[in-house]
């Protein structure tokens, strides 16, 4: 099973806490046997899906929104981004140079064809910018790409 992730960056240490739980349930749930997790490996969810996907002893594939997309990540996360992609059985590109909103999107749909079932870490509200989350599960559902909304109860941001 190919699963894609998609989700909120600059949770708390709490809500990171259950969703990392959330997302270790989900590798149980579906299995470590065939799991590629396909992610673009930011700092939050897409990072602690890819970790939780390799640790199972799944295959992880890296989409790359943009050639800069590195440099727009915080630096403490630069080291995390180098291993997982180092970790990467295959890696995609969109061609774009700049790492922007339209990058971003460009790179979640692409993540979005690759994958049979996504996994969304959203509160449920708009995107607060083009390329965001709501976008990324407004974008799947049109192309009819199953959505598993990840979530704690009474969770905001």
């Amino acid at each position: 099973m190919r699963v894609g992730i998609t989700g909120h960056r600059g949770l708390s240490e709490e809500i990171e806490q259950q969703v990392r739980a959330m997302l270790a349930e989900q590798v149980t749930v579906i299995g470590s046997r065939d799991l590629v997790g396909i992610s673009c490996i930011a700092d939050g969810p897409d990072t602690w899906w890819a970790q939780a996907v390799l640790d199972a002893g799944g295959r992880l594939e890296v989409v790359v929104p943009a050639e800069r997309y590195r440099d727009g990540l915080p630096g403490w996360h630069h080291a995390d981004y180098d291993e997982l992609l180092s970790r990467a059985s295959d890696t995609h590109h969109t061609g774009l140079t700049e790492s922007n909103s339209e990058a971003h999107q460009s790179g979640s749909e692409i993540l979005v064809g690759l994958s049979d079932r996504l996994l969304a870490v959203w509160d449920g509200l708009p995107a607060r910018g083009y390329g965001g989350t709501a976008d990324v599960v407004s974008y799947a559902e049109r192309v009819g790409v199953p959505v598993s909304v990840l979530w704690p109860e009474g969770a905001t941001r």
